[in-house]
């Protein structure tokens, strides 16, 4: 989903993928210059609003993007988005041309944002401290990449004469990876991301529909061979197959989107990441030449980036988070895409990370939030609390279960309670 993708966007490109051939070369009516000078200044413009990568391309999909698309809904890999499959906006997937009337030209951007500081290992073996999907270390992208394309789709209004535009960044029903790979911007590797020879997959989508009638550029080539890094490290192996992701079992998925208690048998497997996963970024090949170009750009003063990271999303502390209460989560997070899990659903995925850590100096802290007034977090808690117990501890966490079960009005969340309460009784003959 996404990685990444993580966000609605994360998901999106979750679907079997093909390969696109540009199939008509479209000259531009809007302009007596010359193509190659007029899609030059396009690409200067998209520079100079933080887009690193422009490409063009037709508003048509080929079919097996399309028929990838419906094999992925049709074994329902899209998990309990229902959305996704809704006949409306189903078919304007399938049909980039009704996005906008008379649309001739589709303009790809892409804005690149800082790789993680550090490496798989390191962030697996962070003791005590929770992963962050690199993306979402700054600023929400949704809002900042919007108006930095609106800008720029103002910008083309004068250099191409007005047209009718529309932008769209990650939650429209555009399938934006397969229009990436088709303009050339960039192929999409067997994780699904879209990967540039020398940016790697570190950079976000989005796309400018226009009216103007620009020719295409050529469809980008694949480079991934027969490397199956991706499909081998992801946690869960929700890389099911080469360019097919099952949202049910995706990590980004299932900390960002989902809303509900994450099946038993992912949470173990879900370590200590509780905000996306970019684990099948961080060994990618292409990934590590890109990370080295992002280093020398900041190095020159060639680029900073707009998503501005913060170090509170750096391998944030546990236990700070799981205190936050609502408030709390609202400062720390106004401007971040984290706010879209909600209190309720970080704070689940702390528990998550709390339970799969092994460190039983968590247990107060879980216990504290077995009252919270959310049921994910109590329910969660319960579970990662019968993960931490131990000869020394058991007891004392059994008590406070079972008193908070007595109380407890929630069905799940009584549930998550009674299931740590048995293990405890078969573990350690606990009564």
């Amino acid at each position: 989903m996404m990685s990444t993708l993580p966000t609605v966007g994360t998901i999106l490109y979750l679907y079997s993928m093909c390969y696109v051939d540009a199939t008509s070369q479209l000259m531009c009516q809007c302009t007596g210059m010359a193509m190659d000078d007029l899609k030059g200044k396009i690409r200067e413009k998209a520079i100079e609003h933080g887009f690193k990568l422009c490409r063009i391309t037709a508003p048509q999909l080929d079919k097996r993007h399309i028929q990838g698309l419906q094999n992925w809904l049709d074994a329902d890999m899209q998990a309990d988005m229902n959305w996704m499959a809704e006949e409306v906006r189903l078919q304007r997937r399938k049909q980039p041309e009704s996005m906008l009337s008379d649309v001739q030209s589709i303009i790809t951007v892409a804005m690149p944002y800082t790789p993680p500081a550090y490496s798989l290992d390191e962030a697996c073996h962070a003791e005590g401290q929770g992963v962050i999907s690199a993306y979402a270390h700054g600023d929400d992208y949704h809002d900042l990449m919007k108006k930095r394309l609106k800008a720029f789709a103002a910008d083309l209004d004068l250099m191409l004469g007005k047209r009718d535009q529309r932008v769209f960044v990650d939650t429209a029903p555009v399938l934006e990876h397969a229009l990436a790979e088709a303009s050339g911007l960039g192929w999409q590797g067997k994780h699904t991301l879209t990967i540039h020879r020398d940016m790697g997959s570190w950079f976000l989508l989005g796309e400018i529909f226009t009216t103007a009638n620009i020719e295409v550029d050529e469809a980008a080539i694949n480079h991934c061979g027969s490397c199956s890094a991706c499909i081998n490290i992801c946690p869960t192996g929700a890389i099911v197959a080469p360019y097919v992701v099952d949202a049910r079992l995706c990590i980004s998925y299932l900390t960002i989107e989902y809303d509900g208690f994450i099946p038993h048998h992912l949470r173990t497997l879900m370590g200590n990441r509780i905000y996306g996963c970019d684990d099948c970024q961080m060994v990618c090949p292409w990934n590590s030449h890109a990370s080295q170009v992002t280093l020398r750009l900041h190095d020159q003063n060639e680029w900073n980036d707009p998503l501005k990271p913060r170090g509170e999303n750096h391998l944030p502390d546990l236990a700070s988070l799981l205190h936050l209460d609502d408030d709390g989560f609202r400062k720390l997070f106004r401007k971040s895409p984290i706010k879209r899990s909600k209190r309720a659903g970080l704070l689940r995925n702390v528990c998550i990370a709390m339970g799969n850590s092994g460190n039983t100096l968590f247990v107060d802290d879980l216990i504290t939030v077995l009252a919270d007034d959310e049921i994910l977090i109590r329910g969660h808690a319960a579970w990662a609390l019968g993960r931490l117990s131990d000869t020394e501890n058991y007891h004392r966490i059994g008590i406070e279960l079972s008193y908070c079960s007595q109380r407890e009005e929630d069905s799940e969340a009584l549930d998550e309670m009674n299931v740590t309460i048995e293990y405890l009784r078969s573990k350690y003959d606990y009564t």
